[in-house]
Order: structure tokens, then C-alpha cells, then sequence
């Protein structure tokens, strides 16, 4: 027949025979607190349970998406200067790489070469340039004439003159026209006109003249100013009959006294070196802008021949002027 035994009490002697030790203390904790850990090594009897963080989600990310995790986590502010400094590195290797080589140090040699090359230069450009007489005459052209005189006993003689105003007042020395029966005017366009004597002033041989008619166009010439010693100046005339004539020469003296016909003089004249001739008296004196300076009246010859010997004399366009009745220059 069966024996049925009763449960017991924890810590009871077991009933009907010898008693059992107790259990120990440390088991009965155990028992209370509960197993360690699995994830201690250190703790006995129990088994390691898998390690959730070996699952997809609990993984941290690798490969490209950690590199663009870890790019994003650094400050805009580092971001913007990094993009700086590469910009700078380029543009300074952009630099070095396309500056034009430094140029080659100069020799004596080569300031040489320049220094003559720049002369040749020079050169070549002055001699391109027309020269101060092309100039001179070119401006005078237009306003230069032609002044035939008949004298008693069927006699002529000629001289130049200029335009000085748009109504075709002619300025010349008054020798050239005193005692003239009639005065005929040849204009630089070809017209020819009958005139008469406007004004006169026998003390400075200067005289202005009135032409009957006028050619289409007028060109009055350009009046200058005073000319110092050793200026350029360029007579213009009709020299012995050969019309429109140029030379050159420079002032030599100013306000120069000479005696003609006799007794009389002329006074605060210009003396000047340029060739002048019968036919250039009345002429005008010009400066290298073309610009009349003076009124060419005479010229010195010991010889008492018409001829040119090198000395030449006008009156000072201030003086001109004032006596034809314009205001001085």
C-alpha cells in the first residue's frame, strides 16, 4: 500500500526520520534576487541569450551612409571655410600655371638697340611730317596776290599783297602802287579786278587797296603777333616775276631804322635773312603757322641795284595794321 508523505514546511525536519541540514543562505539569496545577467560572463550555471544588438536596426551604419553621417555632424562654418581655401588654392594654381613668363633682364646691348631704334622712329615721323614752310604757305596761298602797276610812259611793275579782310582789302607796301595810273589785282583763284588806293601812310610805306570786284570766295589771311630773334619767317612774293614764291630765312635784328629814297626813313623795321627780290615787295612776312608778321618793304644793297645781298626789311604787322586802319596786332 502506498505511503503518502505530506508536504512540509520549508526548514522542517522531514517526518518519520533523521533531519536535514538546512540549505544554504546563498542559495535561498539567489533564489530571491533572481538569475545575473546573461550578458555577464562572469555568471555560472546560466547560458549567454543572443545579443540584441546584433540585429539590422541596433547596428550603427556603415560604409557610404556613415561617411554622410559623419559629413553631416560637422558645422556649416567649417564647411564654408574649407570651401574658401580650396577656391584660393585653385585661383593660386591657376595663376601659376597661366602667368606669362618674367621678361628677360635687359643688356646694354639691348638699351642700345632701343635707343637707336626710337631715333629711326623719330626720324621717320619728322620727315612724314610736312615742313613748317609746306605749312606756311599753304596758309598764305588762299590770301596771297598779284599787283600789276602801269607807270607813265607805258611802264610796269609788280609787287605782292595780301587779303587782310572778307571785303577784299588788300594790305602792301605803298612803293609798289605810288604814282600808278591803274592797279590791277590777281586773285589766287585767277580773278583779275581793277582797284584803287584805300588808305596810305608814306611814313611806314603802307598802303591798302580797294578791288572793283571779288572773286567767289574770300579768304582774309591770318594776322600774328610780334617775333623774337632768331624765329623762323618765310617771305612770299612774285620775286622778279616768278609768282608765288617762297623763302626761308630767321629775324635777325628787331626795330631796325633804314633810309629810301633819299632822305626818307623807315622805322622799327624787321630784319630778316630770307631771299627777297623785286617783286616781293608788299609781300607778306610770315611766322611757321602762317601767320603774317610783317610787310615786306625793302631790302639793303650797297650797290644801289635791285638785287638781293642778304638783308631784307618789313614792317611789323602792328604797325601795318594800325596804318591800314585795323587795330593793332
Amino acid at each position: 500500500m502506498a505511503r503518502v508523505t505530506a508536504p512540509q514546511e520549508p526548514g522542517a525536519a522531514p517526518s518519520g526520520g533523521a533531519s536535514q541540514p538546512p540549505a544554504p543562505a546563498s542559495s535561498a539569496l539567489l533564489n530571491v534576487v533572481g538569475p545575473r545577467s546573461p550578458s555577464s560572463p562572469s555568471s555560472p550555471g546560466f547560458a549567454s541569450s543572443p545579443d540584441p544588438a546584433g540585429s539590422p536596426a541596433a547596428q550603427p551604419p556603415r560604409g557610404p551612409r556613415r561617411l554622410v553621417a559623419r559629413l553631416r555632424r560637422i558645422p556649416a562654418r567649417l564647411w564654408w571655410t574649407s570651401i574658401a581655401v580650396l577656391a584660393v588654392g585653385a585661383l593660386a594654381i591657376s595663376y601659376a600655371l597661366t602667368r606669362p613668363a618674367p621678361p628677360a633682364a635687359l643688356t646694354r646691348a639691348d638699351v642700345a638697340a632701343d635707343v637707336q631704334a626710337g631715333i629711326e622712329r623719330r626720324a621717320e615721323q619728322d620727315a612724314a611730317k610736312p615742313a613748317d614752310a609746306t605749312l606756311a604757305h599753304a596758309a598764305i596761298e588762299p590770301s596771297l596776290v598779284l599787283i600789276t602797276t602801269r607807270l607813265s610812259g607805258d611802264r610796269e611793275g609788280t609787287g605782292a599783297g595780301v587779303v587782310i579782310n572778307a571785303d577784299g582789302t588788300v594790305l602792301t607796301a605803298l612803293h609798289v602802287v605810288d604814282g600808278a595810273e591803274s592797279i590791277t589785282i590777281s586773285f589766287s583763284d585767277g580773278t583779275n579786278a581793277g582797284a584803287d588806293i584805300a588808305q596810305s601812310t608814306r611814313a611806314s610805306d603802307i598802303a591798302t587797296l580797294r578791288p572793283h570786284r571779288l572773286p567767289d570766295t574770300v579768304v582774309p589771311a591770318v594776322l600774328g603777333g610780334a617775333v623774337q630773334v632768331g624765329a623762323p619767317v618765310f617771305a612770299v612774293g612774285h620775286p622778279l616775276g616768278l609768282t608765288d614764291s617762297l623763302s626761308a630765312g630767321v629775324v635777325s635784328a628787331l626795330d631796325r631804322t633804314v633810309t629810301v629814297e633819299g632822305t626818307r626813313k623807315l622805322e622799327h623795321l624787321i630784319q630778316f635773312d630770307a631771299a627777297v627780290n623785286p617783286g616781293n615787295s608788299g609781300g607778306p612776312l610770315l611766322n611757321k603757322a602762317g601767320q603774317v608778321v610783317g610787310i615786306v618793304t625793302g631790302l639793303a644793297n650797297p650797290t644801289d641795284q635791285s638785287l638781293f645781298v642778304g638783308i631784307g626789311f618789313a614792317v611789323p604787322i602792328a604797325t601795318a595794321g594800325g596804318a591800314a586802319g585795323s587795330p593793332p596786332r
